[in-house]
């Protein structure tokens, strides 16, 4: 399995990837392949933070890390949201998300990106590190449960100060 940025001329499977992937998802809104397309075409888009799992040319997974911001009344602060992360659904329970996750942050740290934040499963992502976003003081602007709004440090200490609503 290769893990690489996504191309343009991969746009269409990926589109019908996230959205094959998220028809058995406990919680989906059946628009996910809109949101990606939305994240891809915003200004928050870093291509080096879009990937896909391939294997005999075939793609098996995707990931993106985009930009976004925690922000209160006096300032923002630049963080990274991790979109759906999705993987084909003969090839599931094989690893690739976790592998998918773990490059993508990695990357994000070379890249010199500090923090991470998503709404998922916080049963699935506490294994990657990922923690109730309250426990920095970071909520999400929209009315989503607390639970499922997470947040990450990828060094000690990236979110010291960052209390806030979550942009995205």
């Amino acid at each position: 399995m290769i893990i690489h940025k996504e191309c343009e001329k991969d746009f269409e499977i990926i589109n019908n990837l996230v959205k094959n992937a998220f028809k058995t998802a406990k919680v989906s809104n059946g628009k996910e392949q809109d949101f990606v397309n939305e994240l891809r075409n915003s200004e928050d888009y870093i291509p080096e933070l879009a990937l896909v799992a391939i294997d005999n040319n075939f793609i098996l997974g995707h990931i993106m890390l985009t930009k976004t911001y925690i922000f209160d009344k006096n300032k923002n602060f630049e963080t990274l949201f991790l979109g759906p992360v999705s993987v084909d659904l003969n090839y599931r329970n094989k690893g690739i998300g976790s592998k998918l996750i773990n490059v993508c942050l990695e990357k994000a740290l070379e890249l010199g990106y500090g923090s991470v934040v998503l709404v998922g499963d916080p049963e699935y992502y506490s294994r990657f590190g990922f923690v109730s976003s309250t426990n920095f003081g970071i909520k999400h602007i929209m009315d989503i449960p607390e639970q499922f709004v997470l947040a990450k440090e990828l060094f000690p200490n990236s979110l010291n100060g960052c209390k806030g609503l979550i942009k995205r």
